[in-house]
């Protein structure tokens, strides 16, 4: 059963545009509710988080409309990171989560995630039988059985108190200037919280949300920002989340980052020492750098390399077993502590381990050499197929013969946005950005 509406991340877009209208999230809330009732009778109940979009209002509504109108219960959370939606979901033993969130994506964008019982989002078979439901004829239940919503005013309060549990011991973290970077997103409050509760100086920035202003100039994706604070403030570190909070870029002292890649090499080496990896393998996609790969093997470690999307890192986690993995762009998930991605709970392991060693932040953030990579975007129209054109196919394939041997491309198409993206590694830099600005080019031409 294949998946049309769905894609790496659950199902987004600009808002007020297919799919992401009040009248697709209503019927889809309605599908997801027939899908979790099928076992018949007794109190179903679902929690919804959102981001600080404004859209989230409209869609909260529309999906809330939808699931009681097939008998599930409601609780909805308000403005919550997505990790806290997967850790409540499974915590308040509700049998559906959904985050209403574009994560990283400008504010005219928005999406809705679903999570499963256990915490863990759903299946790509899940999904495609939810978009099968949807396609018929979604049977309302009786008036006597209609659901019923309610605020739930702790959820944030829950999740922050969860988050400190997950810093080794009773440690503390007085004596350190952290900033704290939210992206104006859904960790605008939690985030400063815990920070503060475990007695470091926050600075919090990005920390204002009015609806239009997530993931603008702040957060993961604009670490600039963040950066700045550092080194006027002279912090001693920068976490910087995206707009749900499930991802995370790390500044040292002096405002360098540290991407995901650099975060589960340092976090791989240390684990490993501890014993507490295992089967000493860490699990990552197609776009992690090489520079990662040779890392681990020259210390016995192993990497396990999936499709690119936090979904498949997590699918592959739990089928082999291992407790350690994530992407580049920032997701680290740790299944010790977390169902998915929690950019905050990877920024206090980081903490941690800064305390743990005495060590200041600029000799933590560089594990290894990064061999030069280069990824470039090219944005299409709905409908066009560029990757498909004879003459793009016959560009990728002269290249990749071209620089075979010494290093690797990989073109895919976004499952969140209208991108191609062209991603080429070589330790010779100008080869690199030949390789790189020719599929482009050819890229271009096609749409």
């Amino acid at each position: 059963m294949s998946r049309k509406l769905f894609g790496t991340d659950g199902v987004r877009g600009t808002a007020n545009t297919y799919p992401m209208t009040a009248e697709m999230a209503l019927r889809l809330g309605a599908a997801a509710g027939r899908f979790f009732r099928r076992g018949g009778g007794g109190e179903h109940r679902v929690v919804i988080g959102k981001d600080t979009r404004l859209s989230g209002y409209m869609l909260e509504n529309a999906l809330t409309a939808g699931l009681t109108s097939t008998g599930m219960n409601v609780l909805l959370l308000g403005p919550v990171p997505t990790p806290a939606v997967g850790y409540l979901t499974r915590s308040m033993r509700a049998d559906l989560g959904v985050m209403i969130s574009a994560s990283h994506n400008p504010a005219h964008d928005n999406g809705i995630k679903f999570f499963g019982p256990d915490g863990f989002k759903l299946s790509d078979e899940a999904e495609a039988e939810i978009e099968s439901i949807l396609a018929g004829e979604i049977e309302p239940a009786q008036p006597a059985n209609i659901g019923r919503a309610k605020r739930i005013d702790d959820g944030r309060g829950r999740y922050v108190e969860y988050a400190k549990t997950t810093f080794p011991g009773r440690g503390r973290l007085g004596g350190l200037k952290v900033v704290i970077d939210c992206a104006n997103g859904a960790a605008y409050r939690a985030a400063p919280e815990v920070l503060w509760e475990l007695g470091a100086e926050g600075i919090p920035v990005g920390v204002t949300p009015n609806g239009y202003n997530i993931n603008e100039r702040c957060g993961s994706t604009y670490t600039q920002t963040a950066a700045e604070a550092v080194v006027a403030h002279g912090a001693d570190l920068g976490i910087c989340l995206d707009g749900d909070a499930d991802r995370v870029m790390i500044l040292d002292e002096r405002g360098r980052v540290a991407d995901g890649d650099q975060i589960m090499a340092l976090f791989a080496a240390r684990w490993a020492e501890e014993g507490r990896l295992r089967d000493n393998t860490l699990v990552a996609t197609v776009m992690s750098n090489l520079g990662l790969e040779r890392f681990l093997t020259g210390r016995g470690l192993r990497l396990k390399r999936t499709p690119v999307g936090d979904r498949y890192v997590v699918a592959a986690m739990r089928q082999g077993g291992w407790n350690l993995g994530g992407e580049q762009s920032g997701h680290i998930v740790m299944t010790d502590y977390a169902t998915t991605g929690d950019g905050l709970i990877a920024g206090l392991q980081f903490l941690a381990e800064m305390v743990r060693s005495g060590r200041p932040a600029s000799e933590l953030v560089q594990s290894f050499e990064t061999v030069p990579q280069m990824l470039k975007n090219v944005r299409f129209t709905a409908g066009a197929k560029p990757l498909e054109a004879e003459s793009v196919k016959a560009v990728i394939q002269a290249n990749t013969d071209r620089i075979s041997g010494k290093g690797r491309i990989l073109i895919r198409r976004s499952g969140t946005e209208p991108l191609i993206r062209v991603m080429a590694e070589c330790e010779d830099a100008a080869l690199l950005r030949q390789v790189v600005d020719e599929i482009v080019g050819a890229v271009e031409a096609a749409v």
